[in-house]
């Protein structure tokens, strides 16, 4: 009977140990560490880039808070856009906004869901140019309208073509436009 009652004994101690080691533990709780990442994706570089070089008078801006460009004086109807943000915004000499601009990389698995951020954006007044992927020159100067004279090409002096940056079995994949 003592062995039962010394045996219960030294099982209670070793689970009232192991209880105040956890306890400790979770008191000290530790951050992970801290690690670099990549400001754009690739799609994005590729697009910023080129949104530049057609754009070069512009101001183009990354990763906008929508709570930067909307207002409203209800906190619900501000919840209803927090937490998102705009892949580009175009602003002219006087910075005010031209378009806005996104990009539905392959990556984003919810088209609803940016349909729905540019609705948004389309009821506050907002020009909103949508790109399934990487857009080609040509669809950027179109967009812009910068193609109403074959002067403005030429003083663009912009490639007419895609660039080959990346190998052929990356453009067959789709992965870039």
């Amino acid at each position: 009977m003592t062995v039962y009652i010394i045996l219960a004994s030294l099982i209670l101690a070793g689970l009232l140990i192991m209880a105040a080691r956890h306890a400790i533990q979770a008191k000290r709780q530790t951050d992970s560490t801290l690690k670099r990442r990549a400001i754009f994706s690739l799609n994005e570089q590729l697009t910023y880039t080129r949104l530049k070089e057609i754009l070069p008078t512009h101001t183009v801006l990354t990763h906008v808070s929508f709570d930067a460009l909307l207002t409203t004086k209800l906190p619900r109807t501000r919840n209803k856009y927090r937490n998102m943000v705009a892949d580009f915004v175009v602003l002219d000499d006087a910075y005010q906004v031209l378009a806005v601009i996104t990009l539905d990389d392959t990556l984003t698995l919810k088209r609803q869901h940016i349909q729905y951020q540019n609705e948004l954006l389309r009821m506050a007044g907002y020009t909103v140019i949508s790109f399934d992927q990487v857009p080609e020159y040509q669809q950027l100067r179109e967009e812009f309208g910068l193609l109403e004279g074959a002067e403005n090409l030429e003083a663009l002096d912009l490639p007419k073509k895609k660039l080959a940056f990346y190998p052929a079995s990356a453009r067959r994949m789709g992965a870039l436009g």
